[in-house]
């Protein structure tokens, strides 16, 4: 059966349609005299759609705000999940969750991890909710914002007898002053005067009229959910490769760290503490008998690679930018920004150049660089040759006496060398190399390298050939291209909610049949103020109404 959706007025509505779009008939009189529901104007919904397709149920239940409140509330709820123990991200670099949540929070912290809620808002299920919010906000906004748009764009100036008794604000009366036409005419002008005064802007049409105000205060809604959709399609884009970072990171002394998935590298060149002298502190703080930190500093250099990235043997690192590294003073550097959040004095060793003795001639050769971090491969030291066999930077023997290393940190480096020269076997000699006088005793040495021991000797002579960083800067490393869209997002939604708050969409009709006189206004809210206009308008034509009697239909003669 095909519903007939055609007003008396002659026009075809859509299906759904409570209001006729063109003379605000009424199309269904079942709640006899009740104030007309004016959401959208009566206008059809596409989620009101009778016999719906698989698609419309979609869309319906996107566009449903009932929907849109509990994907609000669960989103909430996942975020303070995601806020009772601390996020990885905002830990060091050598961060180690799977036992950090256990030792530290026990077995809910172990739980806490296996859950995967120490990465909440990296997670997919966190993200999935963000995309179904942001697709019931476009979808919300289509299904409401186009019937509006529809309703609003072409509006009858003459209103049916039963749009104007039905709304809200209402009054009628006989006026025995109106006796033509002319003279309705000349009334409904002159009201039109009073309410353009009032910032109204009036249509007439004979003695018809409709006076309108503020109608950009429709779309404040609508501006503030396009705010929020570039709000959520910026914290998706955090999701994407190299568009957001935040990372600590330690950077010893000396030492070149590629900031991760970046063509960056970050040298800490000079690590300053100073502290405040004692006549630079206050009395009380000088009670307490503690360090007052006047200044910690890091020298940055920031380096951009530009061939063979993934080879360090080859790669290419060019000066960009220097920067002294300060609290509330980072580096910023093409949307990277660098920020000093702690440091630590840990003494490393970070490099050492040893020399080659010929024992039996008692010749020396070199120095030769080697870095406890990242060591070369391969040496030509006079007539020697060393190639690197192995390095281990905590070295230490397992229980069947192989060697191995305790952790990545230069605590007890140790090089093991084929070495190949003068009084050498011709395929070479393997000769273990420890830099630290104390490993060197420790571990035997000289016992380790046996008859070779007599023949050559590796030292670094003096502390002038090893380099030792002092402190462990501790930056705080960030990217975040998004942000400038957070800010665009956050601005669009304040306009948006200015425009909703701060005016009101008023709409004022009048219609003059003989010397009957019927006037409907609405409003989507203060209403008080739309009566006293309403009254103002009519005192200014001679007919003193009481505001208060406008509402509901109240009459007055």
């Amino acid at each position: 059966m095909i519903e007939n959706t055609k007003c008396e007025c002659g026009h075809q509505n859509h299906l759904g349609t409570v209001l006729c779009e063109s003379c605000g008939k009424p199309l269904y009189d079942d709640h006899g005299d009740e104030v007309l529901e004016m959401r959208y104007d009566g206008v059809a919904r596409r989620s009101q759609k009778q016999n719906p397709s698989w698609i419309d149920k979609i869309w319906r239940f996107f566009s449903s705000v009932k929907v849109a409140v509990y994907l609000i509330i669960i989103t909430l709820l996942g975020a303070i999940l995601g806020s009772i123990y601390p996020q990885s991200n905002v830990f060091i670099n050598n961060f180690d969750p799977s036992t950090y949540y256990r030792d530290n929070f026990g077995t809910l912290g172990h739980i806490y991890y296996l859950l995967g809620l120490h990465k909440t808002y990296e997670s997919w299920w966190f993200l999935t909710l963000l995309f179904m919010i942001g697709t019931s906000l476009v979808v919300c906004s289509l299904d409401r914002v186009l019937p509006l748009y529809r309703a609003l764009k072409k509006q009858q100036i003459r209103k049916h007898e039963k749009f104007l008794t039905r709304q809200k604000v209402t009054y009628q009366s006989e006026i025995a002053e109106i006796r033509t036409e002319d003279d309705a005419e000349a009334w409904v002008e002159n009201m039109a005067k009073r309410l353009r005064k009032r910032f109204y802007r009036v249509h007439t049409e004979g003695s018809a009229l409709l006076a309108e105000k503020y109608r950009f205060s429709r779309w404040g809604p609508y501006i503030l959910h396009i705010g929020l959709i570039i709000f959520l399609m910026a914290a998706f884009m955090r999701s994407l490769p190299g568009w957001q970072m935040d990372r600590y990171m330690g950077f010893l002394e000396g030492q070149t760290v590629q900031i991760p998935d970046t063509k960056f590298f970050l040298k800490n060149e000079k690590f300053t503490v100073e502290l405040y002298s004692p006549e630079e502190m206050s009395e009380e703080f000088r009670a307490k008998d503690r360090a007052a930190f006047k200044l910690f500093q890091t020298k940055a250099v920031l380096y951009e690679c530009t061939e063979h990235c993934n080879d360090p043997s080859r790669r290419v690192l060019e000066e960009v930018h220097r920067h002294d590294i300060e609290v509330n003073h980072p580096l910023v550097y093409e949307g990277l920004i660098i920020y000093q959040f702690d440091f630590q004095q840990t003494p490393r060793l970070l490099s050492v150049s040893p020399s080659i003795t010929n024992k039996q001639t008692g010749e020396s050769y070199g120095p030769f660089y080697l870095s406890t971090y990242d060591p070369q491969t391969h040496f030509e030291v006079g007539p020697y040759s060393l190639e690197l066999k192995g390095y281990f930077p905590d070295f230490a023997l397992d229980s069947r006496g192989e060697p191995i290393t305790q952790s990545a940190d230069p605590n007890a480096p140790a090089y093991i060398f084929t070495v190949k020269g003068p009084a050498l076997a011709p395929d070479g000699e393997i000769f273990i190399y420890f830099p630290r006088e104390v490993d060197k005793n420790s571990f035997r040495q000289d016992d380790l390298n046996g008859e070779l021991a007599q023949k050559i000797e590796i030292s670094a002579g003096s502390m002038e050939n090893v380099e030792i960083a002092d402190f462990t800067s501790y930056l705080n490393v960030r990217v975040d291209r998004a942000m400038p869209y957070i800010w665009i997002a956050c601005a669009i939604s304040m306009i948006g909610l200015i425009m909703n708050f701060y005016w009101q969409h008023r709409r004022i009709w009048v219609r003059i049949d003989g010397q009957r006189l019927l006037i409907g206004a609405h409003t989507n809210k203060n209403w008080f103020g739309l009566r006293k206009e309403v009254a103002d308008a009519l005192e200014h034509n001679n007919i003193k109404v009481d505001p208060k009697s406008l509402n509901n239909g109240g009459n007055s003669s």
